[in-house]
């Protein structure tokens, strides 16, 4: 299970067609999955009582279906030397959004980018070894991006994942 399939920065992603629904079986295997993207196929089928066979077929069709999207480790970022987290909200020229994207996705220590509604255009959360390098993404590399018109940033003093997952 060691595919991954992505979208360019600031398309959407998929074929412009729409899933089918997820079954309560969908929805344990996602979690499942979630909890562990290394799991073999069989163990998968064992964890969510379906045979193998039909635990590959879902997991098959959850992914040209663009359900899933890839299998990735997470690494916490303190332990692998970026101890200094932010938010970074831009607000961005109208009609600028695939040129800032395709320039953010470009920026190291960016992690993620969001499109918003509101006061500000996009959120981008930057993961840096320390201050000063948080400062010089933010400052050198994503304020001089064409069509940037401001910055605000929030440091992040700590985080967690919400306890329940979306797909119990």
């Amino acid at each position: 299970m060691s595919q991954e399939t992505t979208s360019a920065p600031g398309e959407a992603g998929g074929t412009g067609r729409s899933a089918g629904p997820l079954d309560e079986v969908d929805r344990r295997i996602l979690d499942e999955l979630v909890r562990d993207g290394r799991l073999s196929i069989r163990t998968l089928a064992e964890r969510v009582h379906v045979s193998r066979t039909n635990a590959y077929a879902r997991v098959e069709r959850l992914l040209r279906d663009g359900v899933v999207t890839g299998f990735r480790a997470q690494v916490a970022p303190e332990p692998a030397g970026l101890g200094t987290s932010a938010y970074i909200a831009l607000t961005i020229e109208q009609n600028t959004w695939r040129e800032v994207s395709a320039e953010l996705a470009q920026v190291r220590y960016v992690e993620h980018v969001a499109l918003l509604s509101g006061e500000h255009d996009v959120l981008a959360l930057v993961r840096a070894p320390d201050n000063t390098t948080l400062r010089d993404v933010v400052l050198d590399r994503v304020q001089s991006i064409a069509g940037v018109l401001s910055t605000r940033s929030w440091l992040v003093f700590e985080e967690f994942d919400g306890a329940q997952s979306p797909w119990q």
